[in-house]
Formats: C-alpha cells, structure tokens, sequence
C-alpha cells in the first residue's frame, strides 16, 4: 500500500512539473515581436528612455517654485558668556561683569519658498535635457534593429543547423544501405575490399559531421532562446522552414531603393551627439549671465529655560523675510572662456564625426547592396550546382553498383554531393541575413513601440 501511494505521488508530482515547462512556438516575425519586449537589451533600452524622461523633468523642476522646511531644537548645555562694562551696572569703570544672555533651550521652524526668475544655464539645459531624450530613444531604435537582426540569424541558424542534421542522418542511412550491399557482395568475392573500405571512409566522415551538426543544432537553439530573452534550455517550436523564410526575402525590389541619410539611425545618434556639444558649449557661454532668484520665508521660535515648547502656554514669535538676490559672474581668471573653448572643440570634432558617419553609412549602404545581390545569385548558383551534384552521384551510384566505376569515383561523387548540400542550405540563410542588414541600414523597418 505505501509502494502504491509513493507511485501515486511521484507520478502526480512528475504531471505537474511537465505541465509546468513551458514550450514556445514563433514564426520569425513572432519571434521579432517577442524579442522586442523581452529581450535583455531592449529591456535595458527601453529603461534608459524612461531615466531620460525622469531627467528632462529633473531639469526641468528646478525652474519651478521650491519649498524647504527646517526645524532645530538647540540645549545649550554650557551657556556661552559675554563681558559688559561694569559701569553699565552702578561698577566700577574699567572693569567687565559677565553676563549670560538668552535661554538655556531654543526651538525654531522656518520654512522657505524659493523660485528661479532667471538663469541663461537653466533654460540650456532644458534643450539639452530634450536633446538627452532624443538620443535615448534613437539609440533604442538602434537597439531594436540589432535584436531584430540578431533574432533573424539566430532563427535562420537554429534551421540551418536543422536542415543540416535532417541531410546528415540521411546520407548515412544512404551509406550504411551501400555498404551493407558492398560487404555482402564483397563477402561472395565480387568486389574488391578497397570498395569496402572506401565506403566505411565515407561513413565515418558522415557520422563524424553529424555528431558535430547535433551539437551545434543544441547550441544555436540555446543562442536563439538567449536573443529571445528567455531560459536557454526552453523548448521552442519554429514553425517555418529555411526555404519559406528563403523566398519570402528574395525580393527584388529591396535593390532598387534609395539611401535616406537622415533615417539611418547611425546618423540619428551622430547627429544627436553634434546637438548636445553645441548645447554645451552654449552652457558654458550662459555661465558668464546673471542669475536671478526670490525667496520668501516664514519662521516661528521659541526660547525657554527648560523643555516646554510643547506646552499650550509657551509663547512662539513670528517673523517672515522677502528677499530678492542676484548672482552676477565678473572674473574667472579665464577659467569660463577656458571650459567655452573646450566645448568648441568637442563640438568641432562632433560635426567631424556627423561627417565621418555619413560616409561610412553610404558605405554600409552600397556594400549591403552588393552583398544582398551577392547572395540572391550564390542562392541560384547553389541551387544548380545541388541539382547537378545529385544527377552525379547517382549516376555514380549507379555505375559503381554494376561494376562500372571505382569506389574512388563513388566517393569523390559523395562528398561533392554533401558539400553542394552544405553551401545550398547556408546560401539560404546568406540570403536571409543580407536582407536583414541592407534592412537595417535603410532603417525601412517599422515597430510597433
């Protein structure tokens, strides 16, 4: 009865914990969506958004009106004493009597109201601080095409290494069929053994390669899982194939679109940073203007020679000041025009780099180009050459079987085959990626934020 029950819970416990491992299930573009809010950059991006936000007000609060409070509760334990002439008091001239002024206890509250009129730094840094938030949220555009683009190849890798596996176990199926045959045929001593052994070369080869595309299989799944954001030992479903993905990317009409600079998200940024020094150095210039302030305060005290100011009868005096001030710069010892000479540098050598960016993006830009047409005609190329590979294997086959041909020449005929193999499944996924980054240069992608 205690087996029967132990069972009982172990099976229950093992049902709940299998019902508890979640499995995903995403197409490319689902997985995209996915990556984009869950993703350990984006996430991160996303918060630096928020942060610029929060300082934008920051900035923006010490313009508005500020009050602070104080309270002080001040025990004199050893009451501090001044001489006065004696004579003040009916004494002798010339000589001093000490004399304790005030109470041993004060209390005290003030609370004061200040507000900025002007100051040229402030209204700087309210440009800089929306400048700040523009360059947040370009960068987090910039972070999204890359989890985008970084998602797509690692979809398209996790496939590739699928289709890999999928076409290893099938030629050594294939093989170990042909030299099952060969070894009976050699055994009835109508073969050489070299035949043999050829083919037992050629398996090994195989299983070795298949070996390794398993285990890249594992780890381009965990690559794809860590893009995603989520445990790399999930399970995940992909529900489309490398030659789906493949021809929805060959599209033709991608070539033929022109460069936007100032969509490109590289120049965003560049251009966001030539803002920012130019506001510095604006700073810097605003340092030398007055600043303007007003305060307003209201205080009430008490004194007493013992605690008690919390009584009802302790008697608390009122006073209240209005104030106006004014902070007016005249000499720095050059310090200010020492710091605006620095930021017109730093902003000569933004405008430098804006100019450096724009280049390098045409450059992106034509060189995606070319590589994305590069890998549309590998693809066709690939294709072919697949066709022709496998007509020539089992031509080869077909020879070797009726006595035609070596082993040798079966061999030299399989290992084109699974090398032709090979390129056309990577062709697809060059096909892929390159799209992706011709995608990101022109910055043509929308999300949806």
């Amino acid at each position: 009865m205690t087996k029967k029950l132990t069972l009982i819970i172990f099976v229950f416990y093992s049902v709940i914990a299998f019902s508890q491992e979640k499995t995903y299930s995403f197409s490319l573009e689902e997985a995209v969506t996915f990556a984009l809010d869950s993703n350990y950059t984006a996430l991160n991006a996303k918060r630096d958004i928020a942060k610029a936000i929060k300082k934008k007000w920051e900035t923006t609060a010490t313009g508005l009106p500020q009050i602070n409070g104080n309270v002080s509760y001040n025990n004199n334990l050893k009451q501090p004493v001044s001489l006065i002439p004696s004579e003040f008091f009916g004494g002798e001239p010339g000589t001093f009597s000490p004399v304790v002024f005030g109470t041993k206890q004060s209390a005290n509250a003030v609370a004061t109201l200040e507000q900025l009129i002007f100051d040229g730094s402030y209204l700087v840094g309210l440009q800089a601080a929306k400048a700040f938030l523009d360059y947040s949220e370009n960068a987090n555009e910039k972070t999204q095409l890359e989890v985008r683009k970084g998602v797509i190849n690692a979809y398209g890798s996790v496939l590739l290494a699928e289709e890999l596996v999928a076409i290893f176990r099938k030629n050594k199926e294939n093989l170990e069929k042909n030299l099952f045959e060969t070894q009976k045929i050699y055994e009835n001593g109508l073969t050489e053994e070299e035949n043999v052994e050829q083919l037992e070369v050629t398996l090994l080869d195989i299983e070795t390669n298949l070996n390794n595309a398993e285990r890249m299989e594992g780890i381009a799944k965990q690559m794809f899982n860590a893009s995603l954001g989520i445990d790399i030992n999930a399970k995940v479903i992909l529900t489309q194939n490398l030659d789906e993905l493949t021809k929805e990317n060959i599209q033709l009409t991608t070539l033929t679109e022109d460069l936007s600079i100032e969509n490109n998200v590289d120049y965003k940024i560049a251009y966001n940073l030539t803002e920012q020094r130019s506001l510095e150095m604006k700073l810097e210039k605003s340092r030398a203007l007055p600043r303007l302030s007003a305060f307003v305060n209201y205080g009430t005290q008490a004194n007493s020679d013992s605690f008690t100011f919390l009584d009802n009868d302790q008697i608390w005096y009122q006073s209240s000041i209005l104030g106006v001030s004014m902070n007016i710069p005249i000499f720095s010892s050059g310090m200010r025009g020492a710091r605006t000479q620095q930021a017109r540098i730093a902003l000569d050598q933004s405008k430098t780099q804006l100019e450096e960016t724009i280049q390098n993006v045409k450059l992106q830009f034509d060189s995606a180009k070319s590589d994305y047409q590069f890998s549309i005609d590998k693809y066709e190329n690939a294709k072919k050459n697949l066709a022709l590979a496998e007509r020539i294997e089992n031509k080869n086959q077909i020879k070797f079987t009726e006595g035609l041909s070596t082993s040798f020449d079966l061999r030299q005929a399989q290992i084109q085959l699974y090398s032709a193999q090979q390129q056309y499944f990577q062709s697809m996924l060059d096909v892929i990626n390159a799209k992706t980054q011709l995608e990101t240069v022109l910055n043509t992608v929308q999300f949806n934020n």
